[in-house]
Formats: structure tokens, sequence, C-alpha cells
């Protein structure tokens, strides 16, 4: 760890990076130029991970490419090279791009994403640069950072000496847990870690094959040229102090509850600033619909919106919940009741203080009651849930869990 970032060598090393940089930026245009077919599926992993819509602030942004990808609705890029930065506003001029070094970045502004690709991996001083980010996040802020795997050093050594990789200085290398550590000190707490790439050369089929799937399991895992690490800021105590309450929406697919629908409105608890019912009728054989028209004139200080779906299936009437709830957090309750509509105030609890960013049920840890799973749903669950698992790189356990 370095005491200061006032350091005798920092500024030739600096100097030496933004020539370097400046240079490599006239060859950036090239589309077979070494390297353009790794920052494709960077940017598919990072489309991945962000949506579009957000402020996003990248440091080493280069030319900008990859935060124009990502459809911010208010994009920054910040780089100390020059030509770097005048290729990305000809490029991007709907975006703000900034000449400065990452180390001194100064903004009023708060993002909802800071990315940092490849960037620690040239950085003088990550712990300094980590502290000075806590200027320009929030408590919802996602820090995503990605950096090479270990194991690739001497590869990447022998592409480069090759002029098959990409023109590079010499490299910080970090293992895992070093940035965990870094962003420890810092103040951080690690939300999430993926690995991606297995092969950064184009070569059809086999490409995707290997980047898509096979990079997934042991022990291919372990050779993955990238590790993506997602951090936040640690909250305090939990909770943000100066929030203000989220609105809640409670999407309620319901397909012939005629009978469940009171008991609904009478204990889906109040939740934050305000609570949205959202149904969505899916095509009932007994009177559902009906039933929630008369009974939500019943409840008049609830606020409730009833909807026909017009697809099929679960999946088709959440998706259509989504996109006409209203509230700031969305939840899913199942018309069944097989989760108890009072346990909701546990998942809004959870989430709000800070303690995941996807709350799912699990019904699998307490004795289940008499048919409420056969034998061959217990076993489909447990394979999804692997299988999901092992997409989202996070432990899924219950997937027919309805909330």
């Amino acid at each position: 760890m370095k005491d200061t970032y006032i350091d005798s060598g920092k500024g030739q090393y600096r100097k030496n990076r933004i020539l370097h940089w400046d240079r490599v930026s006239h060859h950036k245009k090239r589309p077979r130029r070494p390297g353009a077919f790794y920052q494709k599926l960077l940017g598919e992993q990072y489309r991945f991970l962000i949506p579009p819509g957000l402020k996003v602030l990248e440091l080493g942004c280069g030319q900008g490419d990859l935060l124009a990808l990502l459809k911010p609705s208010l994009g920054v890029g910040v780089d100390f090279s020059k030509e770097m930065i005048h290729h990305a506003r000809c490029k991007y001029p709907q975006l703000h791009f900034v000449v400065a070094d990452a180390h001194d970045i100064t903004f009023t502004e708060k993002f909802d994403v800071i990315i940092l690709s490849d960037l620690v991996n040239d950085l003088w001083d990550v712990q300094y640069l980590m502290n000075r980010v806590h200027d320009v996040v929030h408590p919802g802020t996602r820090i995503v950072i990605n950096f090479f795997n270990n194991l690739w050093r001497i590869p990447l050594s022998v592409a480069k000496w090759m002029k098959l990789g990409a023109d590079v200085l010499e490299q910080n290398w970090f293992s895992p847990h070093d940035i965990f550590n870094l962003l420890g000190l810092s103040g951080y707490e690690i939300v999430q870690r993926r690995i991606a790439i297995l092969l950064p050369i184009n070569i059809p089929l086999i490409s995707s094959l290997l980047n898509r799937f096979v990079v997934h399991f042991l022990p291919f895992n372990l050779f993955a040229l990238v590790n993506f690490v997602i951090s936040r800021p640690e909250a305090l105590d939990g909770i943000d102090k100066g929030a203000i309450s989220p609105s809640v929406s409670v999407i309620i697919p319901a397909r012939n509850e005629a009978g469940n629908i009171n008991r609904i409105f009478q204990n889906v608890p109040e939740l934050g600033r305000s609570t949205e019912l959202v149904f969505i009728e899916g095509h009932s054989d007994d009177a559902t619909y009906e039933v929630i028209e008369k009974i939500k004139k019943n409840f008049p200080e609830r606020k409730c919106a009833l909807h026909k779906q017009h697809g099929k299936g679960k999946g088709d009437a959440v998706r259509l919940g989504f996109e006409k709830a209203e509230g700031d957090v969305l939840m899913i309750l199942d018309a069944d009741l097989t989760v108890p509509p009072e346990d909701l105030t546990r998942f809004f609890e959870v989430l709000v203080h800070g303690k995941g960013e996807f709350i799912n049920g699990v019904r699998l840890v307490y004795p289940l009651e008499d048919e409420a799973m056969q034998f061959f749903n217990i076993l489909g669950n447990k394979f999804f849930s692997m299988a999901f698992s092992w997409l989202l790189g996070q432990p899924i356990k219950d997937t027919l869990c309805g909330t």
C-alpha cells in the first residue's frame, strides 16, 4: 500500500502512460486491430450487467465505445489521453468527455454506476482512486471493475510480443482477493464476482461456445481471462439515513383465485411511502376478474390496478405487471397465497436495509405442508435452482417460489 499519492515516480509514470495511450488512440479505428474482439466481448458483459438509462461515469474511458454502448441517461467519460478524448467527442457528441487523470476526479454529480474497465491494471494507486470515488457515489451506486486473471500473465505477454494482443505497457496484476481487500479498505462491500471470456480470439462457433457456456464449468472457469467485481458503498448501519422511503408495487398474477382476493386486500401490508396492488388476471374459468373489480370498491383506501392478461403463463403475467407498475420496488405475490401476504414486510425490510440486491423466497428450509410440493416438483426445482445459480453467478435455492 502506498502512503501517499504524491510520489516522485508518479509524474513520470503518468507521462509515460499518456504518451502511450495517445499513440494507441490512432490505431483504435481499425476494426481488425488486436484486441477488437476482446472489447466486443467486454461490451456484451457490461450490457448484461448495466441496464440503459442510468447515470454512468467511466474512468479510463478511451474513445467512449463502452460508455456509448450502455445508452446512459447521463454518460461521462474521463481519460488523461487528449487523443482518446478527442476521438470520443467526435464519435459520441451526446456524451460528456473530460481530459483528466482518474485520480483527480472532481464532480458534483452523483452517478448510478462507476465503471473501471481494464483500468486497475494501469493505475498508479488503486486505493487512492477508490477513496476519491466516494465523492461521486450515492448509497445505490454500483462500481463495476474488470481486470485480468493472473493465470493469463504469460500468455498475454507472449501475445503482445507476437503483436497478436492489445498494445499495453507493463501492467498491475491483482488477484480477486487483492481487489476485495482494496475495496474493503476504501469503504466498499462486494455485491458480486463474475468471470468471463475463455477465448478472446474470434473463431466462428468455437469462440461463442467457449465464451458463452464452457467458461462457466470447472475446470475451465479457472482459466477465464477476465474477473468482474461489482461493489457498492458500505451502508451506514445498513440504512441510508437521508433516503426517501420507496414506494412498492405488488404484482399479483391471478388465475382461478376468486376465493383468495378478499384476503389479499385485507392482508397485504402497507409498505414504504405507498403500496400498489397490481392484479394481472389470466383467463380464469371462475369469476376472478369480476371479484377483483367488486372487492376493490370495498377498499377505496388501497391503491389498486387491474389488468387482463393478453398472453399466457405466469411469466407473461409478471412482465405485464412490471410494465404497468408505478412503484420503486417490485414484488411478486402468487394469488394462491402459498407465501402469506404478511411476509412481504420481511422482504421489504431486507431490501431497504441494504442486505441484498434481489430478495427471493425459499420454501425448502422448513417442513412443507402435505401436497404443497410433489416429489417431481422438488426434483425439478432443484435442477432449475442449480441452473439459475450457474447462469446468474448467485445462489438461488427455490426458483419456483413466487415471491
